[in-house]
């Protein structure tokens, strides 16, 4: 049997892991639109006790690869990283690659974090090119011959559970993830092309909805449930 207050507690405990998967699967909606956003689910588990307990997971699938006809952009198909270096030194991997030219011609991020070890873009270049594997080039003039700049890296990691979520499309690794291992001799990377969110729209808005019932269901039995404790301990002999 339950006390009233087991039945309350139950209930809030309950109640607030709803609110948090809510809270993921509109963080999810809200990023529909970023670059390279992958989504995170709450795995939620009912116990023997009836207490609901879960975690955070991130999912690292495919995003859909879209043209920009933009040189700065590039997409990586397939499993992998870029690294990128912060102003302040700190190192962080990513997927985003809606990259631009900073103040000083390097390759950045949108928010300024350098890409790789530095790579620095000519000004006065007629083109410039990011090979599949990387490697960055640029021509002086259309018929001039490539002169490498230096190359974009890509690395994996042994566990993609076990990273850490830094923000802005950043993940860093943990002891659980294992360090970054550097990938060679592949052909990953699209120029002119950047990942897409892996958000499922529809599915995320069908899972909002379900769980707006059930989060209006365990409201009203919580509000029963908190009329019947009342009455009980104001009964008078």
């Amino acid at each position: 049997m339950y006390s009233f207050q087991g039945i309350v507690r139950k209930s809030t405990n309950n109640t607030l892991h709803q609110y948090e998967r809510l809270g993921n699967i509109a963080n999810n909606l809200a990023n529909m639109n970023t670059t390279g956003y992958k989504s995170i689910r709450f795995e939620q588990m009912l116990n023997s006790d009836g207490y609901l307990t879960g975690t955070v997971r991130t999912d690292y699938k495919q995003g859909s690869i879209r043209v920009t006809s933009n040189p700065y952009d590039v997409a990586i198909n397939g499993t992998g990283f870029i690294p990128v270096v912060s102003p302040e030194g700190e190192v962080a991997y990513t997927r985003d690659g809606a990259f631009k030219q900073g103040k000083e011609g390097y390759l950045v991020t949108n928010d300024d974090w350098l890409v790789g070890e530095g790579i620095k873009i000519p000004t006065n270049c007629y083109k410039f090119q990011i090979k599949p594997d990387g490697d960055v080039v640029s021509y002086d003039t259309a018929t001039s011959e490539p002169r490498k700049l230096g190359t974009i890296p890509m690395v994996r990691f042994e566990s993609l559970e076990s990273l850490e979520q830094l923000g802005m499309n950043k993940v860093v690794p943990t002891e659980d993830s294992g360090e970054a291992i550097l990938v060679k001799n592949h052909d990953c990377f699209a120029q002119n092309n950047i990942e897409t969110s892996n958000t499922n729209v529809y599915s995320a808005v069908n899972d909002m909805l379900r769980l707006n019932a059930s989060m209006i269901a365990s409201m009203r039995m919580m509000k029963v449930v908190d009329d019947m404790y009342n009455k009980a301990i104001n009964i008078r002999e």
